[in-house]
């Protein structure tokens, strides 16, 4: 029993180690990409702030219906949400995975990135927009919070990844290497993935249980 604590102590301390020289060997690219991400967030507030007198009644009439259907609702399928959870995330898991994997793909990581962070800003704006301040960031937190802290720094993380990946390559363009380091970032990626369904886990059976509370006073 000893020896097996001991290895498994062993095991969790690699992969701490393992995340966070990852971490530090690559701060520079976290920095760049979480801008980018920040970027995004500020994008969408912005956005949802200039809208016309007519779509910012479009917004609201929309997130107070939605509010509306959801106090009506007796359960909400966590089934249903888990995999709607799964694959948003896992798609866009893959979409950073595939062109983080090509030399052009680049730009396409930062602008998917800019366009996650855009997403989030434009959601809790438009909740707040709709809701109220009070209200609109209880439902935002309630609904978002959770899943996201684990999600984000999943996207961040694989974004990094393939920009790790093509500066590696710019650096030896020999075929075994990029060989190599597409099998590391694939590797990486694969990791990511575990964590993404489980932030949808969260999303499904956690964020779900708060939300079905807190809209009672929303």
């Amino acid at each position: 029993m000893k020896s097996i604590k001991k290895s498994r102590t062993r095991n969790n301390f690699r992969k701490r180690n393992f995340l966070v020289s990852h971490i530090q060997n690559n701060l520079i690219d976290y920095l760049i990409v979480s801008i980018i991400f920040i970027i995004g967030i500020l994008i969408g507030i912005v956005f949802i702030n200039n809208l016309s007198n007519g779509k910012f009644q479009e917004t609201t009439d929309y997130i107070n219906s939605f509010v509306s259907s959801l106090k009506n609702k007796n359960n909400i399928e966590e089934t249903q949400v888990l995999q709607k959870s799964i694959s948003n995330n896992l798609f866009i898991g893959i979409l950073l995975w595939i062109f983080g994997s090509t030399i052009i793909g680049l730009i396409a990581v930062y602008f998917i990135i800019g366009f996650k962070g855009f997403c989030l800003g434009y959601t809790i704006s438009a909740l707040i927009v709709g809701l109220g301040t009070k209200n609109g960031i209880i439902f935002a937190t309630t609904t978002m919070l959770l899943q996201n802290i684990i999600a984000i720094p999943c996207f961040v993380a694989i974004g990094v990844s393939g920009t790790r990946l093509y500066k590696a390559i710019m650096q030896d363009k020999r075929i075994t290497n990029i060989k190599l380091e597409i099998i590391r970032h694939t590797i990486f990626s694969l990791f990511i993935f575990v964590l993404l369904i489980f932030s949808s886990i969260l999303e499904a059976y956690i964020s779900k249980n708060l939300l079905i509370y807190f809209i009672r006073y929303v």
